[in-house]
């Protein structure tokens, strides 16, 4: 069969940034101001799973989850021993030099939590909401505006989170009876959806008209199915201009809630939905809670919205390659570099964005490494034992003997010194 390559008339588009069109606010803690919305970048936020009202865990779990990249940390505010101690983790986070702010997490009793304790009202910089639990009729309306006018008070930002596991059942009661009279009614997920739409949107609007500026409004509705989250906040995008906060419910644990997650906030992302992110990860027996910040950050910086870690290109390894040399070196950079970040985002400013190759083969090795600003092409199988590196896409030396993953690594942190420290 033949085949034919036809010329475009015109060339073929450059990617560009997708703009969002929600209005910009701002999360601040003392003289941290975290912009969220408009121009601002998409941010990531995490949540701790340790028990508030220990205050010194849940201060540590914070800590490691703002040194792994987490802008925002979430805590949950359940009872009056959490609330007592979140004025107490903030001390320690401050003492330990962690400016994150933090969001207080209320279910059911917020109204009462951020009355009867002021102090913690007034430490956290965020408040999450979900209007499915915050009490049904009048007493939900009156306990939904107590919190609003506190958090107005202290100009705090709310986001508003409705959940399909925790709906108001009112409000979804009222929308099945007006689809049933319908002529031809909505099939029931889009019953669904339209309830939580609407939770969210009206519940936002009336907080506005309680005296809360939307620039501190982020609305979130939240679902654990892919192809359910993308069709929500596609509308969700269309019906308001708050800035979103995006994530799946349950997203599931290890490779299952990493990829579930990347598929449905990749397609919003690239439409240019979302100004906050969080990858809910189940944690694996002995896995870090961080591992959630890490997929987050990966996202973002897959699709090239944000830079957050210098990235480490490797093949895969074939028959050519059956030495794991270069996979062993590959991971002991990769480990290097995220692991100095916490103190290079301030000495090294722009590092980020560096590119190393570690490949495996003489196949794609030396273009790989000519295309990253440091690469090194080490022997495959049947190869002369030398390592060619490329520094900025010129050979720069041969590296041979069985010092190379040393060397090289010592030639990477040379290069970073005299590329991105303050003295060049």
């Amino acid at each position: 069969m033949d085949s034919l390559v036809r010329s475009a008339a015109h060339p073929i588009p450059l990617p560009v940034v997708p703009q969002r069109r929600s209005r910009q606010g701002v999360v601040a803690w003392g003289s941290r101001r975290v912009t969220v919305g408009g121009d601002a970048p998409v941010r990531v936020q995490s949540m701790t799973n340790t028990d508030t009202a220990d205050a010194v865990a849940t201060a540590i779990q914070v800590k490691e989850l703002a040194l792994a990249g987490s802008e925002l940390v979430r805590i949950t505010v359940n009872n009056d021993e959490a609330a007592k101690a979140v004025p107490y983790i903030r001390e320690q986070l401050d003492r330990m030099g962690i400016d994150v702010p933090l969001i207080g997490d209320f279910h059911y009793n917020g109204h009462r939590l951020l009355t009867d304790h002021p102090a913690c009202a007034e430490t956290l910089s965020k408040y999450r909401i979900n209007p499915g639990n915050v009490g049904r009729g009048d007493k939900g309306d009156r306990q939904f505006a107590q919190m609003v006018d506190i958090a107005a008070r202290h100009d705090k930002a709310v986001r508003i989170g409705v959940n399909w596991g925790s709906l108001d059942q009112d409000l979804l009661a009222r929308l099945m009876d007006e689809n049933a009279a319908r002529g031809a009614p909505w099939d029931a997920r889009q019953v669904m959806y339209e309830a939580l739409i609407t939770s969210a949107v009206e519940s936002a609007r009336r907080a506005e008209s309680l005296g809360l500026r939307g620039e501190n409004i982020v609305l979130s509705c939240k679902v654990s199915a892919v192809q359910d989250l993308i069709a929500l906040y596609q509308a969700l995008a269309s019906r308001c201009d708050y800035a979103l906060h995006l994530g799946l419910t349950e997203a599931g644990m290890g490779t299952k809630g990493a990829v579930a997650s990347t598929a449905a906030l990749s397609v919003l992302l690239q439409q240019g939905i979302g100004d906050t992110i969080r990858v809910s990860l189940t944690p694996q027996p002995g896995e870090a809670r961080t591992q959630e910040v890490v997929v987050a950050l990966e996202i973002l910086q897959a699709l090239g919205l944000r830079a957050f870690v210098p990235s480490v290109t490797a093949c895969p390894g074939c028959g050519r390659t059956t030495s794991t040399t270069f996979q062993e070196l590959a991971k002991q950079i990769d480990d290097y570099l995220r692991a100095s970040m916490p103190v290079w985002r301030s000495r090294y400013p722009g590092v980020e964005g560096l590119k190393v190759a570690v490949m495996g083969c003489i196949v794609n090795g030396p273009g790989e490494s000519k295309h990253a600003d440091i690469g090194i092409s080490l022997p495959g199988t049947g190869e002369a034992p030398a390592a060619p590196v490329f520094i900025d896409g010129q050979k720069a030396m041969t590296l041979r003997g069985a010092d190379i993953a040393r060397d090289f690594q010592g030639i990477v942190e040379n290069y970073i010194e005299q590329r991105f420290g303050t003295g060049r």
